[in-house]
């Protein structure tokens, strides 16, 4: 098969497409024939040498696919041959074909394209693992996502305008705080002119939010708790601001504040296949019901890998980019 490979770490220029050996399939797997997969940010990071496959995992690129089931292993009984589906991956979706294990495999939306809905898995999955099933994330609350116009960032406000949510952004535009707020976010922020603590408190009648998903980390983390309201939730999915900071830990003490932070890909298979069955009964009939549409911004063929980093690395995107087969 063909399969985008890392020839040595660096920028997107190391990226080429090769042909490589097909993926063993374990007993509790599915092979897929992939149709298209997304880039995400663990991508970059993973091309210049900065987040290391799981062991044991694929060594390609690619954290979600869809695709069309090529062969099933003994032990799945769930799914067959021919199905189309798209699923959650710990590496691999940069290739003509992927194995995975089938609990971390979803069917197709209602009403999405095979193309399309490649770019639900990973933004789905963190969403709805971090800020429901962790920071609980309830209907009358107040939410606020950081990189509002981010392949999360856009999931996160429909997900949680749906669940009954108030939604604060940050964005750094205004074509992007514009974009958000035709989602539904109904406090956008630029958070290259105005300090989005304040603009919170200030929204909030000094209240502050309940939870917030936070992709910058250290550089935001005292402005963050800042933001929390009493029993406040914070959840931390990147560092894009660094990873080390300082904070008074006095606000967390008055605030009865809970902070965490953790990824997907790390997850064992167990807890990624209970997480993909919350998001099948709760994420997926939002879809169905059109109220969570796929938001991308630029399809590329997979041999343009490199061109997808550079325009994901520029941030002058808003929602997914998707590269096809």
């Amino acid at each position: 098969m063909k399969a985008i490979v890392i020839t040595t770490y660096g920028g997107p220029e190391v990226l080429q497409i090769q042909e490589v050996e097909d993926p063993e399939m374990k007993e509790d797997e599915v092979l897929i024939k992939v149709e298209a997969t997304a880039v995400n940010r663990a991508d970059t990071m993973q091309r210049k040498g900065q987040y290391p496959a799981p062991k044991g995992t694929s060594p390609y690129l690619g954290l979600e696919c869809s695709g069309t089931i090529l062969a099933v292993g003994k032990h799945v009984s769930h799914w067959k041959v021919g199905d189309q589906v798209c699923a959650l991956l710990s590496g691999g979706g940069y290739a003509e074909k992927v194995s995975v294990p089938a609990g971390q495999v979803l069917p197709i939306p209602p009403g999405i394209s095979l193309k399309d809905a490649a770019s639900f898995p990973e933004v789905a999955c963190t969403v709805w693992s971090t800020s429901f099933m962790t920071s609980k994330l309830s209907a009358g609350e107040k939410f606020l996502v950081h990189g509002g116009s981010s392949g999360i960032g856009t999931f996160a406000i429909q997900i949680a305008k749906y669940r009954g949510a108030t939604v604060f952004i940050t964005a750094g535009s205004e074509e992007k705080l514009a974009f958000c707020k035709g989602l539904g976010a109904d406090v956008c922020i630029n958070y290259k002119t105005e300090d989005f603590a304040a603009r919170v408190k200030e929204e909030t009648a000094g209240k502050g939010v309940d939870v917030i998903l936070d992709c910058i980390g250290g550089a935001y983390l005292q402005r963050n708790l800042d933001s929390l309201s009493v029993d406040g939730r914070l959840f931390i999915i990147g560092f894009q601001g660094g990873a080390v900071s300082e904070i008074n830990l006095a606000h967390l003490f008055a605030k009865r504040a809970t902070v965490q932070a953790g990824g997907l890909r790390v997850r064992s298979t167990e807890s990624k296949a209970k997480i993909i069955s919350e998001v099948e009964k709760n994420v997926w009939p939002a879809i169905a019901e059109g109220k969570v549409k796929p938001v991308i911004y630029k399809y590329f063929p997979l041999s343009e890998a490199a061109e997808a980093h550079r325009l994901l690395e520029s941030s002058k995107h808003i929602g997914k980019i998707v590269l096809v087969t």
